[in-house]
């Protein structure tokens, strides 16, 4: 199968979110399978070109664009073996970084990838490449299925983008790419499209992340279960009725872990390596020990960590966290905090760490080996936050041994089986009140468990045979994408 990657990142090229991961770990994965992967980005100034192989140009291609037409220059490299394409245009993408600087996002960005969404599309011809499916990334490539089917599929129908159908995949629902009205005949849009049903229109404002939604062949969510809940009233949001009205095309497809990076058998940055095959667990409670030393924590083999790595806001939960933390330090609990947030926030939890000294531990900022080390060390992983956008650091951290509490509605049910669906087969913990009472509740029931040594041990080797492997996740997205030709055979079959 052709699929053919558009995104604004690629790790290790340009990275600003995790969406630079995903997006280089499935298309090499894919590409391992068997597949024609590719990737196409803009060439913006985050670029790192020395990491690309053969870049040569391939010519050049003309969009219309607020009364004007720019011309970009079409870029292709060898990137580690995975086939590159950069859109390239000075002023637009070279000298700017892909979402803005430090005074916030560019207020031109409508303008930037609106021309990058039709550049897209109109270089296909001079890639010598026919992709089936257009794997587009968020809010930032919503305008490819709008442009596709307007100007491609009804006007050009034998264009490599009219016979190319979109997955449009739903990483951060958050941002959605929101601008004035006044936008539209400068990207070339009819009036008409400025509507809620079928249209581009949300809240009384152009937003891109709809307009993929609405036209895509197939939109992808980053779970089973997050599929459905953005159907529901406030969950979706603000794009629930949307949802709803194409939930026939919504899949959800929970993404991988590169095993490769984070695997506790041969992990260097971690004291000892260990595996499912360490019945005992021996290396994990070695790790520990090394973390408890390292950090002057207490030393008591019997006594659970607690890791939270992430940032200490509301949007993590740790409001929730907060609230409880001298309840959980209490009940005989260590904490390790590794991540940043607000200076009053970080202050308050060194009022905390300084009463409870040798039980809770601040690490500011993030540092990969403290990371691995937390993850190797650490008995439980706190994941309290209402909303969780990726599985990656609650998957990793299963592969560790490190068992996962989550909110049972965050959009983690699908990598974590709770206690009371699987009592004998449960992977991790889950609080149903999102409050501080329903996380302290959720903790509870980790120190009951907790205070059996061998219920625990069967518990993180448990964790540590799961199976969130890339390509376990390639074979879903595959499934997903052969959704997308077959409705793009059936439109072509129609017409």
């Amino acid at each position: 199968m052709r699929i053919a990657f558009v995104t604004p990142e690629l790790q290790p090229l340009v990275r600003r979110t995790n969406l630079a991961e995903t997006v280089d770990s499935l298309a090499r994965t894919l590409r391992k399978a068997g597949h024609d992967a590719r990737v196409i980005l803009p060439f913006t100034k985050d670029v790192k070109a020395a990491g690309l192989l053969s870049l040569q140009e391939l010519g050049q291609v003309k969009v219309p664009c607020d009364k004007t037409r720019r011309t970009l220059t079409v870029f292709a490299a060898d990137f580690e073996g995975l086939p590159v394409v950069l859109i390239d245009e000075a002023r637009l993408f070279r000298s700017r970084h892909p979402y803005g600087d430090e005074n916030g996002p560019y207020p031109d960005n409508w303008k930037r990838f609106a021309v990058f969404a039709r550049a897209v599309l109109e270089a296909l011809p001079l890639l010598d490449y026919k992709p089936e499916v257009l794997h587009c990334m968020d809010w930032t490539t919503g305008l490819i299925p709008v442009f596709r089917e307007l100007e491609y599929v009804e006007q050009q129908p034998e264009h490599p983008a009219s016979k190319a159908g979109v997955y449009f995949g739903i990483t951060n629902l958050a941002m959605q790419g929101t601008f004035e009205r006044e936008i539209l005949p400068k990207i070339g849009l009819p009036p008409g499209l400025f509507q809620n049903v079928r249209g581009v229109e949300h809240g009384g404002r152009v937003n891109y992340l709809k307009a993929g939604a609405e036209f895509a062949t197939i939109i992808g969510a980053n779970s089973p279960s997050m599929a459905l809940r953005i159907q529901q009233q406030d969950r979706g949001y603000g794009l629930e009725e949307t949802f709803q009205r194409r939930k026939k095309e919504l899949v959800g497809v929970t993404n991988g872990i590169d095993y490769n990076t984070w695997d506790p058998s041969n992990d260097p940055l971690l004291s000892v390596t260990y595996s499912v095959k360490d019945r005992d667990l021996n290396g994990k409670r070695r790790n520990k020990a090394h973390l408890q030393r390292v950090l002057n924590l207490d030393n008591g083999p019997r006594t659970p960590v607690a890791a939270v790595i992430g940032r200490f806001d509301a949007d993590s939960g740790f409001d929730l966290l907060a609230e409880i933390m001298t309840a959980v330090l209490e009940r005989t609990f260590q904490v390790v905090m590794l991540g940043a947030g607000q200076q009053e926030i970080i202050e308050r939890i060194k009022t905390i760490e300084s009463t409870f000294t040798g039980r809770c531990r601040l690490i500011e900022g993030y540092d990969v080996q403290t990371a691995h080390m937390l993850l190797g060390g650490a008995d439980l992983l706190m994941l309290p936050s209402h909303h969780q956008p990726s599985n990656a650091l609650c998957a990793i951290g299963m592969r560790y041994g490190t068992v996962p509490l989550i909110y049972e509605h965050s959009g983690l049910e699908d990598t974590v089986v709770g206690q009371n669906e699987n009592p004998r087969g449960f992977t991790g913990f889950t609080f149903a009140r999102y409050n501080g009472e329903g996380l302290l509740a959720g903790m509870e029931e980790v120190r009951k468990v907790y205070k059996s040594a061998d219920d625990w041990r069967k518990l993180a080797l448990r964790c540590m045979k799961q199976d969130f492997s890339w390509e376990q996740t390639g074979a879903e997205y595959v499934k997903a994408y052969r959704r997308v030709t077959r409705r793009v055979k059936a439109e072509l079959a129609e017409d």
